[in-house]
């Protein structure tokens, strides 16, 4: 049984950024996208304060967005790291498959990646976390670096969004086609 404390906000900035990005999707007709909710059950709650201080995961989370781009099906998750270095541990096993099976179904997965320190986003096409993941797998580097990073999946915030990731994504469109 995974539990959950104040670690688990970690990243709620970033998820409400995509949130509010989302939101202008829809209000433009570009996008429907959820959020996930991850199923918790409560065993410590602040009176006080009216809040969840510690809490069991019920299952195993998917991925933290899933919905449709312009009749794509899109699934991915938002990460969040201090330093230049991802770890890899920080992708759990069941989305790596949950991912592949959505692959598989002629979906696009994907994760966007914000290194804090630096305050940038990236997107990672599901075809780079995998040759990352790979990697892992047999041995090798158990964590990915800046640099390894494909620089044209750079998210630039702009017209009001943050993190405007369509354009991203249809650089991922065309790479897959070609």
């Amino acid at each position: 049984m995974a539990t959950w404390n104040t670690r688990g906000l970690r990243g709620s900035t970033l998820e409400e950024l995509i949130n509010r990005t989302n939101e202008v999707y829809l209000e433009k007709n570009l996008a429907l996208i959820q959020k996930i909710p991850t199923p918790i059950t409560p065993l410590k709650i602040d009176k006080e304060e009216r809040h969840i201080t510690l809490a069991y995961f019920e299952q195993k989370s998917t991925v933290d967005y899933i919905g449709v781009v312009q009749g794509i099906p899109v699934c991915f998750d938002a990460k969040e790291c201090t330093v230049d270095t991802f770890a890899l541990q920080n992708i759990h096993p069941h989305q790596v498959e949950f991912m592949t099976q959505f692959e598989k179904q002629d979906g696009i997965s994907f994760l966007i990646l914000f290194y804090s320190e630096r305050n940038e986003l990236f997107y990672l096409p599901y075809r780079d976390m995998m040759k990352f993941w790979n990697r892992a797998q047999e041995g090798g580097r158990k964590s990915f670096r800046y640099m390894e990073l494909d620089q044209n999946y750079y998210i630039h915030p702009r017209g009001g969004l943050l993190v405007p990731y369509l354009d991203a994504l249809q650089l991922d469109l065309e790479q897959r086609e070609s």
